[in-house]
């Protein structure tokens, strides 16, 4: 997968750069995840790494899923990625494309694992805390894991900070051992 990013991230500066050119990190955004979506199918996974498909076709193909939306930019961008074989690391150029644009908003996208449902004042003291602590927009995803036992496990980017029971109970047996 490393060697998919580093093919990636070139791609993935240029549709960045474009897209804020026009002002248009959404629609960029809305693209390259449909797009990944769809190489990701398994059909459309087959015919992108078949070698008997041309070029054109694919990248024929790949315009007529963006759709009637797409502009002249990206439609180009979608060919580029045609004729240099690069489709099929769409997943990842969208990926690094989101860490480019939340940076750009500064925004973070937050995950939180917990035991239970949390409520809304819950939800709102975890988002007030991490905007303090990060300096940024939080955008904040729940996720119930009745597996965690009691307390929470959230995720914003490569930080993690997991004050599940699971984790303490963990922790416990390993000092006790």
């Amino acid at each position: 997968m490393s060697n998919a990013i580093t093919i990636a991230r070139p791609y993935a500066q240029a549709a960045f750069e474009e897209a804020q050119k026009q002002n248009a990190l959404k629609a960029w955004s809305e693209l390259l995840l449909g797009l990944a979506d769809v190489v990701q199918n398994a059909d459309v996974h087959a015919v992108v790494s078949n070698p008997k498909v041309s070029k054109a076709k694919l990248a024929d193909l790949m315009d007529a899923f963006a759709g009637a939306s797409a502009n002249a930019q990206q439609r180009n961008f979608v060919r580029v990625l045609a004729d240099n074989q690069r489709l099929l690391v769409l997943p990842e150029i969208a990926e690094l494309f989101e860490v480019l644009k939340a940076e750009a908003e500064k925004t973070v996208n937050v995950v939180v694992d917990s035991a239970f449902e949390l409520s809304a004042a819950q939800q709102d003291k975890i988002v007030s805390s991490l905007k303090k602590r990060m300096g940024r927009e939080i955008k904040l995803a729940c996720n119930v894991k009745k597996d965690l036992l009691g307390g929470v496990v959230i995720r914003a980017g490569d930080k993690v900070i997991d004050g599940s029971a699971l984790t303490r109970l963990s922790e416990m047996a390993n000092a006790l051992a």
